[in-house]
């Protein structure tokens, strides 16, 4: 029985040994992995089942589900129980791939934003650690922040308040809008409610505005905050080059970052969160395994038994160690929260969350189009927001 897997980012070199020892133990399963582009791969993947030759195992994003559960045959219970799945994965996991019980993915790895900080320069401001809080944040920016005789940012303290050149600036908007309290989508799923308001001590609070409102501040210069702004390079090149001393991001940029500049004196801290907090909340990002509905029984469970093969615990220690990437298993993260690159990550994983995306393509580009409309001054922050829930709404209609 042979099985074929498309996956992306992850060279075939890093399941070659876990692939050798699965058809081993199981003389009748060859197994076929490959790598697709991540430029074209939803493309390349929704074309390959129109026509009949999609892969029987395949990757999703966390946020795909909703896109795709249609063409996904669920784990059977026979094989992964419900329970035992619940216990073994961080808790997004479970929020984002499973329905009704059923379980649609499992992943190898649960990335989460953190906080990258240039050591040189919070050392030379005489700061001792990396910010804890967003205030604390805040208050280091007065420090770290350059500007010339003429008000010009020479290094932002932070890249942060702009879309089109702050890498995954809408992640770091929705990360805010959850950390604020903000309900994200209704109860059964069919409307967004971000710029919903909440009852607070007898005012209606909109933590959805105020999580735009101080995220575009950044970009503002009126607000003592500012610190970026449209005419600053791009965040991940700004962090490289040294113009900015900080900026948010996920683990798998650790590689792109030491590659580009080796020299370079960073380190990675927690994800900065609210001062007035009961518990942590971080944003997840990752990739699942799962099996297509096209294939039949006998190769579905088959599938699903090679996906529980490489994310048990000894397998998913050796891919972890291999791709360098934090673990979507509760049980490993106490075996990596004191690695020094990807510690901060694996802990974070725990508290990690992440929010139902009817398109996640699609509501990306709406969310970046509310970001600039307001650092443009072509909106309130406020008809900003509606603008875009009415938006999110008309997409989640037409499904």
């Amino acid at each position: 029985m042979s099985l074929q897997i498309w996956g992306v980012y992850d060279e075939a070199g890093v399941f070659s040994d876990l692939i050798k020892a699965y058809e081993k133990e199981n003389k009748c399963a060859k197994i076929y992995y490959e790598m697709k582009s991540a430029t074209d791969y939803e493309e390349v993947l929704k074309n390959a089942f129109v026509l009949g030759k999609g892969p029987d195992i395949f990757l999703i994003h966390n946020t795909w589900l909703p896109k795709y559960k249609d063409i996904i045959k669920e784990a059977p219970e026979t094989i992964l129980p419900f329970n035992t799945f619940r216990d073994t994965f961080v808790d997004v996991v479970e929020k984002d791939l499973t329905e009704d019980n059923k379980i649609y993915g499992l992943p190898l790895y649960v990335d989460t934003l953190a906080l990258y900080y240039n050591k040189d320069y919070l050392n030379s401001a005489g700061i001792s650690s990396p910010p804890e809080t967003w205030d604390d944040l805040i208050n280091d920016l007065d420090k770290l922040t350059k500007k010339n005789q003429w008000g010009a940012i020479e290094r932002a303290g932070i890249a942060l308040g702009t879309a089109e050149n702050i890498n995954r600036s809408t992640d770091i908007l929705a990360l805010l809008m959850l950390q604020d309290g903000t309900t994200m989508v209704s109860e059964d799923k069919k409307s967004v409610s971000f710029n919903e308001g909440i009852l607070l001590k007898n005012e209606t609070y909109y933590p959805g505005q105020d999580a735009l409102r101080f995220y575009t501040e950044f970009a503002n210069p009126s607000q003592r905050t500012y610190t970026w702004n449209k005419q600053m390079p791009y965040s991940i090149d700004a962090f490289v080059e040294g113009k900015t001393a900080m900026m948010i991001n996920y683990s798998h940029h650790i590689p792109t970052i030491e590659s580009r500049n080796p020299y370079l004196n960073f380190a990675i801290g927690p994800m900065p969160q609210l001062e007035t907090r009961e518990y942590d909340i971080n944003y997840a990002n990752y990739w699942a395994f799962t099996v297509s509905n096209k294939t039949t029984l006998t190769v579905s469970d088959e599938a699903w038994k090679f996906i529980l093969y490489l994310t048990n615990q000894e397998n998913a220690k050796k891919y972890l160690e291999k791709a360098k990437r934090p673990t979507s298993r509760r049980d490993l993260v106490d075996w990596q929260k004191d690695d020094l690159e990807l510690g901060v990550f694996a802990k974070q994983s725990l508290s990690a969350r992440s929010w139902y995306q009817i398109d996640n393509n699609k509501i990306e580009t709406i969310l970046a189009e509310v970001i600039d409309s307001v650092v443009l001054g072509k909106a309130t922050v406020r008809r900003a927001l509606d603008t875009a829930t009415a938006q999110v709404n008309l997409l989640m209609k037409k499904e």
